[in-house]
């Protein structure tokens, strides 16, 4: 079967209201399920105070080039070691590649509701149009929409779940998938060595491994500080590549026990390190809890491109970079992991409590 091939086999997402549907038909109050009660505890501790700290900028050419290689590497690991979040510039990716995508995934979230759900979720599924991690009728819901696909490898492409309309839809994520892997394959090549890991083992697991893209739309709310457009979660993968498509910002990271906004550079890539790292590096390197705000003015779009291992794989630590050291997470074969994943709501980095060694 179709959804076999894919990543529609690892878990469910229920159907929900469409958000960008219910935000042009609603007045000034917020239906239940999304108002978040802990939102009146950001308020009171000053959420939107201007922090003088910002996310550390990589130069991704830099790292390549052997006058400036080691320098611009010292400056990733103390990145991934102290953040776990940066920014890359000078990435290589023609802007004429990023440009059209982003002007095909605003086409297409602006056509109507009934085209947008030509692509829409199967039941029992997670990939296509609609909703990830709702897995009960209580839940308290994000105040977004989003189109989850698997773009690499190849052979993981459901095209049913791939937007038709505008017609260069298609072909635009594919030119961008390919070009967002090669990025995220030079970064885990130095991440791996900065890491200690001589032969590489990180690296080559990760550079075969899969790429899916989610495409977050948040549309404006009356009431922005009473809800979530993503809850707090750390990513469940090796590594995530942020593009913001349009001016609106809205990342926020956990940070000295509160939340610092993330103003994202032009044409730059906001970067952070998944689960799975912390997991493979027995902690060196950790994951860091992030969510996404929204606004009363105008909806904010992104893309986020996830990368991870592949089916076969073992999510664990890896012994040439523990050396000795006590063991934190257990090992899990990735398709088992993958299941757990899908199985839970976005809730901190449960995912990767689930994997820690019993103390």
């Amino acid at each position: 079967m179709e959804a076999k091939a894919g990543i529609g086999r690892f878990g469910r997402s229920l159907k929900v209201d469409n958000v960008q549907a219910l935000a042009k038909k609603l007045g000034s109050e917020i239906p239940d399920r999304y108002v978040r009660p802990e939102r009146k505890e950001d308020i009171a501790a000053g959420d939107d105070e201007v922090s003088d700290e910002s996310i550390p900028i990589i130069d991704f050419g830099k790292l390549f080039d052997s006058e400036y290689s080691d320098e611009e590497a010292a400056k990733l690991h103390s990145a991934c070691e102290d953040w776990g979040f940066f920014q890359i510039i000078n990435h290589g990716i023609p802007q004429d590649i990023i440009s059209k995508l982003r002007e095909d995934i605003e086409e297409f979230f602006s056509l109507p509701l009934e085209e947008r759900e030509n692509f829409a979720q199967l039941p029992g599924q997670v990939e296509g149009y609609g909703q990830t991690f709702v897995q009960s009728e209580e839940q308290k819901l994000d105040w977004g929409d989003m189109l989850f696909i698997a773009t690499l490898p190849p052979s993981f492409k459901q095209l049913r779940f791939w937007p038709t309309n505008p017609s260069s839809c298609r072909k635009s994520i594919d030119e961008y998938a390919v070009e967002l892997k090669r990025v995220a394959d030079g970064l885990l090549q130095i991440i791996s060595k900065n890491l200690g890991d001589e032969f590489g083992n990180v690296y080559e697991m990760f550079k075969g491994g899969m790429q899916t893209l989610r495409f977050n739309y948040y549309p404006p709310c009356p009431s922005p500080e009473k809800v979530l457009g993503l809850s707090p979660h750390s990513d469940a993968v090796v590594l995530t590549l942020l593009l913001q498509m349009n001016e609106m910002h809205g990342l926020q990271i956990k940070r000295n026990g509160g939340w610092l906004p993330v103003k994202a550079l032009p044409r730059a890539f906001i970067v952070n390190i998944g689960d799975i790292i912390e997991i493979l590096c027995n902690g060196k390197y950790k994951s860091i809890e992030h969510r996404a705000v929204v606004n009363h003015e105008k909806e904010r779009i992104s893309v986020a491109g996830f990368h991870t291992l592949n089916i076969g794989d073992f999510v664990g630590p890896i012994p040439e970079i523990v050396k000795g050291d006590e063991l934190l997470y257990k090992s899990l074969p990735f398709e088992e992991y993958a299941k757990q994943i899908f199985a839970s709501k976005l809730e901190g980095k449960s995912i990767l409590d689930r994997m820690k060694l019993d103390e």
